[in-house]
């Protein structure tokens, strides 16, 4: 079930989200309780406004599902590529495969360019049609990046059900945000009272 969002029922960023594009995007997907759901990509505009709020396509980009649907599809690769790293499992070959597709279909060389009026620089093309393409290959390369990074050994999942956000855990903390801890915290105190006591 979709969930309209609100200020309310959007967390804030996980934490790592500001450092890692891919947490967030990892992330663009949230379980929420009582069988609530939000997807910041559910549709050809949310997902183009999300490409946009990140940096990754202007606003006029045109978004339609067929390119929604793509990285929704690398969403969750990526997000089996977290749960796997997490568990300490091989990496599911489909998962790696999609990163590795999306690596290397954009043109990542910056081209010589010459303005007559400031002279040489260098820019990567990026005509309408690869917008796409070097979205998915930004998010692929960031995966990589915090995969095989330092940062690594820090990420986790939320540890508050239904929660399903992946952070980078700082020092003791489990959980990706203060209402998801509350949650857990709540949780365990009632499981703690729940509990027969022993005559």
């Amino acid at each position: 079930m979709s969930e309209t969002l609100t200020f309310d029922t959007m967390p804030p960023p996980a934490p790592g989200a500001a450092d890692f594009l891919a947490l967030d995007f990892a992330n663009s997907a949230i379980a929420l309780p009582g069988g609530h759901f939000i997807d910041l990509l559910d549709t050809p505009e949310a997902t183009n406004r999300w490409l946009t709020d990140h940096g990754l396509a202007p606003a006029d980009a045109g978004v339609q599902e067929m390119c929604a649907a793509q990285l929704r599809s690398l969403r969750e690769h990526l997000r089996a590529l977290f749960a796997a790293r997490v568990a300490g499992l091989p990496a599911p070959p489909a998962a790696l495969s999609a990163v590795n597709d999306a690596l290397s279909g954009a043109p990542t060389a910056a081209l010589l360019r010459w303005d007559e009026k400031t002279g040489p620089y260098r820019a990567t093309p990026c005509p309408t049609d690869q917008i796409l393409a070097r979205a998915l290959a930004t998010l692929a390369a960031n995966t990589a990046d915090l995969l095989t990074g330092p940062d690594a050994d820090r990420l986790t999942g939320c540890g508050s059900a239904p929660c399903n956000r992946y952070l980078l855990r700082h020092g003791r903390r489990h959980w990706c945000s203060t209402r998801c801890g509350d949650r857990a915290r709540a949780a365990r105190a009632y499981a703690k009272r729940a509990q027969p006591k022993a005559d």
